[in-house]
């Protein structure tokens, strides 16, 4: 469970490492695009209602100084908007003549957008800290223009960005929350999601370790149809595929194990009694080695099966290819085989025909193993319908050949598995099941193939196709 609990951290953790520096991102922009809007809106504000005053003063900078500088006390003193905006006028020496605080409003402001718009003859915009109050505030200083030219002093609006940005704040502070309240929905979300696949991701370890554990055909129960559903059949399928094989595999060892011990027992019993007899009769002593011979050729057959097998297992079976009359090495296998089975009382009918089959590249050795094979099963499950028929032919750009039976057949639930190693099926038969497995992956390597089918009529039908051209 250790495991578990390090996923749901693991996906919390990556969840997190892009949700929070997103959501850090997504704040500043906010931050700064109302900080953006509310003082580009202060700007415009101060900045057309300096541009307006400036404009309804420029019939009064016709008069003298002393009217002049009047008029700029009445103005200030009749100023609406004196609650939240400051209207100073400072002349050309810096020294504040008039305010609409009153004739004491303060020291004279020092900023720096105060010379810039007297010395441009332009309007100008501070924003920072005023040097006498220490408040953050924004100020706009247009020139004042004497009817000379003369440039007798600026027109400056402040007002104080307190209220502003404690605006600012106060959607900083409402997106912060609305991005934790978010975090929380998502840890929530996220907790059900996450439960939601390590719950049967939980069960399905535990099957797991249950199967490595060698509960073999356990299964696990899920009502998933997702990914996860799918991971749960495909185990289950495993699960079932391992405890088959396991069962096949038993059933192959004890099979083998009597395949082994039937040639053994009659090669002891028959050397014991000949090594008794103190007088050697010779159809006997003929008889006995007769058995032993064949008992021998027997298990020797069964060895070279079981090597084939583990280097096929291993990968380590090789073929010898060359161009072979593949025509030739059929007939001498069904000749050589056809006499045997005389013996068994099986007739194995050759159908020859008119077909001109070409030498095609296999490895002959390979192609004769697996035609006695083949036969030989034929013989062993088939050889109550006492015959056999054989025939190639060459059909398009591939090499045909058939050998049918006339016993009972393969069931139809075997077909599929009837060339899968160590299995046998209800046949009781003597082999160890691993003939047609190993005989199918020397035609699958010449790029042929081996079918098995239950003929019309009765028995089996095996084809082998093997390509005319490698």
């Amino acid at each position: 469970m250790k495991k578990i609990g390090g996923l749901r951290r693991r996906w919390l953790m990556n969840t997190f490492l892009v949700v929070v520096p997103l959501a850090v991102v997504c704040i500043l922009l906010v931050t700064a695009s109302f900080s953006a809007y509310y003082y580009s809106g202060m700007e415009s504000d101060l900045r057309y209602r300096a541009k307006t005053t400036k404009d309804f003063f420029e019939d009064n900078i016709n008069y003298d100084y002393s009217k002049f500088y009047q008029s700029c006390v009445d103005f200030t003193e009749t100023f609406e908007d004196r609650n939240h905006i400051e209207l100073q006028f400072i002349n050309a020496q810096g020294r504040l003549v008039a305010s609409s605080y009153g004739p004491w409003a303060g020291k004279a402001p020092h900023t720096s957008e105060i010379a810039e718009a007297m010395t441009t003859r332009s309007s100008h915009t501070f924003l920072g800290v005023d040097d006498n109050t220490g408040e953050r505030i924004m100020a706009v200083s247009t020139p004042l223009v004497y009817s000379s030219g003369e440039v007798i002093g600026v027109l400056r609006f402040v007002t104080s960005t307190r209220v502003m940005n404690m605006q600012i704040a106060y959607i900083v502070i409402v997106t912060v929350c609305l991005f934790l309240i978010f975090i929380l929905l998502l840890l929530f979300t996220s907790n059900y999601y996450i439960r939601s696949i390590l719950i049967p991701i939980a069960d399905i370890t535990e099957t797991a370790k249950r199967i490595t554990g060698g509960s073999y055909g356990a299964q696990i129960q899920t009502k998933y149809l997702d990914e996860i559903g799918e991971l749960a059949d495909a185990i289950n399928e495993m699960s079932v595929q391992i405890n088959q094989n396991e069962k096949t595999q038993t059933e192959f060892i004890s099979s083998l194990s009597h395949e082994l011990r039937t040639p053994l027992t009659a090669i002891t019993g028959w050397g014991e009694t000949l090594l008794s007899m103190d007088y050697m009769d010779p159809m006997q002593t003929r008889r006995g080695m007769n058995i032993i011979l064949r008992e021998a050729k027997r298990l020797t057959e069964m060895v070279v099966e079981l090597l084939d097998f583990t280097r096929i297992q291993d990968g380590r079976m090789t073929l010898n290819i060359e161009m072979t009359d593949i025509r030739a090495e059929f007939e001498d296998t069904v000749y050589m085989y056809g006499s045997r089975l005389k013996q068994e009382g099986i007739v194995l009918n050759y159908q020859d025909n008119d077909d001109e089959i070409p030498e095609i590249p296999c490895d002959p050795k390979r192609m004769r193993q697996v035609f006695l094979n083949i036969l030989d099963n034929a013989a062993k499950h088939g050889g109550e319908g006492k015959r056999i028929d054989s025939e190639i032919r060459c059909t398009g750009d591939m090499v045909v050949v058939h050998i049918r039976d006339y016993g009972p057949g393969i069931p139809e639930d075997e077909i599929p598995l009837v060339k899968k190693k160590f299995y046998k099926g209800a046949s009781k038969a003597r082999g160890s099941g691993i003939g047609l497995a190993v005989s199918d992956e020397i035609i699958q390597m010449h790029g042929g193939a081996l079918e098995l089918e239950n003929a019309d009529g009765g028995g089996t039908l095996v084809s082998v196709s093997l390509p005319v051209k490698q």
